[in-house]
């Protein structure tokens, strides 16, 4: 049973990332910009790192400072003690003067390594800033690209699909002008006929007239 639910959950792993992989092929500015969001979160990772550095590194160094004063205070004791022939208080402030040394040393060597760790932080942090704007700038470079893919060919798409049907509309409206002309035209001629008729025997008949005077 349980390698059934094994070959199951990889099947459908499978299955997913297949489909991630067809979805990125299809838009790979969608992809690009997955990739640049998860950057950008491990840039802010990083950036938050180097923080954390910062006050590491002051508190080694504030720490190293304290030791080091006590370091000075139990010295003087000690020779305080030591000039009042109080041994016991000289010896334990010997001993803790000792303590505060090898602990204001082992604090001051970690407080160097802080200072190296930061700088090698710094450096990559930068170059992760680097590099994640160069990537913006892909983004916009790609962008436009495709932009300007998709642009020419939906221009591509009006020009091929429409190339000859303007011709062939204005054709059409040329020959229905022209019958809507003759059909005005005969109209007009048919309805003036009769008077234009008309009007040529009654000219005759006034050449008749004066022919016969």
């Amino acid at each position: 049973m349980a390698n059934l639910f094994t070959r199951l959950k990889d099947t459908i792993t499978a299955d997913l990332h297949d489909a991630l992989d067809q979805k990125e092929q299809k838009n790979p500015i969608a992809m690009l910009n997955q990739y640049l969001r998860e950057s950008e979160k491990e840039t802010e990772k990083v950036r938050k790192l180097v923080e954390r550095q910062y006050r590491l590194k002051d508190e080694f160094a504030r720490e190293q400072h304290r030791a080091e004063e006590m370091v000075d205070k139990r010295k003087h004791q000690a020779e305080v003690a030591q000039n009042a022939g109080e041994d016991v208080m000289y010896e334990f402030a010997v001993k803790e003067r000792e303590a505060y040394e090898e602990r204001a040393e082992r604090l001051k060597s970690s407080y160097e390594e802080a200072v190296k760790q930061l700088e090698t932080l710094e450096q990559k942090y930068e170059e992760m800033k680097h590099k994640l704007k160069d990537m913006h700038v892909k983004r916009m470079e790609l962008m436009g690209r495709e932009n300007i893919a998709r642009a020419h060919h939906r221009m591509n798409q009006v020009l091929e699909d429409t190339a000859d049907k303007p011709y062939a509309r204005f054709s059409e409206m040329d020959r229905y002008i022209e019958d809507l002309e003759y059909k005005v035209n005969s109209a007009y001629y048919r309805n003036t006929f009769d008077s234009k008729i008309a009007q040529l025997e009654k000219d005759m008949k006034s050449t008749e007239d004066v022919t016969v005077q």
